[in-house]
């Protein structure tokens, strides 16, 4: 049995020549990070190339060469309805490059091991999600073998127990797995951005199920939700305890141009570290005096002009460093007092981007304010802070009160505050930790719950007034 592909020529070329050139392009045009440990799973967009492609290539380059010997593909439906978990169980996928074989040992025990797993190969025919996949496996990994599941919305029981599954019968095997998801969809340039901010913060906080509630209740969009959060599942069964975001951008930002349908998209890892001495809090990132008041100048720009004419600058970072992918916070203060401030509290984009869009977020998108307004902006300063990597502290005395940031965690609650408010409160750690789980709605003395995570990092701030 031969699945022929159905939309090659339309998604990516139909000539093998193009596609491979293709393909080989923009896995040379991506830089990824050095990740030390084991990668379990990946997310990917599935979009046609010419919008999704260079997103995809980031997972696909971090995983390039590994020694994986199955994927196991989770794809939403766009053409059928399903009560079950699809299963295209025999046979072959056909693409411009050859033939990759289905995995059918596995693909039966995961039939038998489960009752909502079925063998619907008739369901995968008409599919996109998990065929531009294809492609990029290909050319990535050699000689391996396929097991595509498909499903439609599955309850969070179910998901645990797909997972539970495909990791009890995968806890030996050389796989890796893979869910296929864009992001946001609809007509609104803003609500893109802030959609996916929230979409992708249950993928760094590793929250399977807050990412599952999310979507339930429409706060995040993913057309391929569900299968993210099995994958989560499954690469947490299998060993994984961290996550990455590698790249996230939207349709609109692709073009060039706002207006119109945008559709989100990013790439994610799921993986063990397994050097320690990765897990090292390393001390503020040093940025020279240009850097930073490249960084500044940004923010302002950007600021006048979104408030002024609703106009996101374009810019050029005059070095590598601001071409770095860091996480980072945009504080807003007027006279002193907060006027706004939100971040990303992982590196998913250039530096010197993050600053541009946190900015625009700080000053129009904070629950706490009503928007920054054209008369205010004389009397705004700006503050940014370049966060180092989080780091998961098993004890309170790690904490360095002027130096670190915290970030406490537990179930679908989380709160962040950054190192200068300790100092700029007069707080003791006590009260740091206190004032932390109140901003993640939870009890002051949460921090002392097992079942609490606590992370802490540092921050380099750098004030647009001295």
């Amino acid at each position: 049995m031969i699945r022929t592909p159905v939309v090659s020529g339309q998604f990516y070329p139909a000539d093998s020549k193009t596609l491979t050139k293709t393909i080989d392009d923009l896995l040379n045009q991506v830089k990824v990070p050095a990740i030390s440990g084991h990668i379990y799973g990946i997310v990917v967009p599935h979009a046609g190339y010419p919008y999704s492609g260079f997103t995809a290539a980031h997972a696909y380059k971090i995983i390039a060469n590994q020694d994986i010997q199955t994927v196991i593909l989770l794809g939403p439906t766009h053409q059928v309805f399903l009560n079950d978990f699809a299963i295209y169980g025999e046979g072959t996928w056909q693409t411009p490059l050859g033939e990759v074989e289905i995995d059918t040992n596995l693909a039966n025990v995961l039939i038998k091991s489960y009752s909502k797993i079925k063998n619907l190969p008739q369901a995968h025919n008409q599919e996109h999600s998990l065929e531009v996949q294809i492609p990029f496996l290909q050319r990535t990994l050699k000689n391996i073998k396929i097991v595509p599941i498909m499903m439609l919305e599955p309850s969070y029981d179910e998901c645990q127990k797909l997972a539970k599954t495909i990791a009890h019968v995968c806890q030996d095997k050389k796989v890796l797995v893979l869910a296929s998801s864009d992001l946001y969809h609809g007509y609104s340039y803003t609500d893109c951005q802030k959609t996916d901010a929230l979409t992708l913060s249950y993928l760094t906080k590793y929250d399977p199920a807050g990412l599952y509630k999310a979507l339930q209740t429409n706060k995040a969009q993913a057309c391929g939700g569900y299968p993210i959060v099995v994958a989560m599942l499954t690469a947490q069964h299998l060993g994984a305890d961290k996550s990455r975001i590698l790249y996230q951008t939207n349709s609109n930002d692709v073009i060039g141009e706002r207006g119109g349908y945008c559709v989100g998209y990013a790439s994610a890892i799921f993986f063990k570290e397994t050097n320690q001495s990765n897990n090292k809090q390393e001390d503020a990132i040093e940025f020279t005096k240009q850097e930073q008041q490249e960084l500044i100048n940004i923010a302002r720009k950007t600021l006048e002009s979104y408030i002024n004419n609703k106009i996101k600058p374009i810019f050029k970072p005059s070095t590598e460093r601001l071409k770095e992918e860091y996480g980072v916070f945009v504080t807003l203060k007027k006279h002193g007092e907060l006027r706004g401030c939100i971040g990303y509290v992982q590196g998913i984009k250039p530096l010197y981007e993050a600053v541009a869009d946190m900015t625009i977020a700080a000053a129009t998108e904070d629950p706490r304010f009503p928007s920054v307004q054209k008369f205010e902006l004389k009397d705004i300063d700006i503050e940014i802070t370049v966060m180092t990597p989080l780091k998961k502290i098993a004890s309170i005395d790690e904490i360095i009160v002027g130096k670190h940031g915290l970030l406490i965690k537990r179930g679908n609650r989380s709160g962040l505050l950054l190192p200068q408010v300790a100092t700029e409160e007069g707080w003791d750690k006590i009260t740091f930790l206190q004032h932390t789980c109140w901003k993640a709605g939870l009890p002051e003395n949460a921090w002392q719950d097992k079942n609490t995570e606590i992370y802490i990092f540092s921050g380099t701030i750098i004030h647009e007034k001295k």
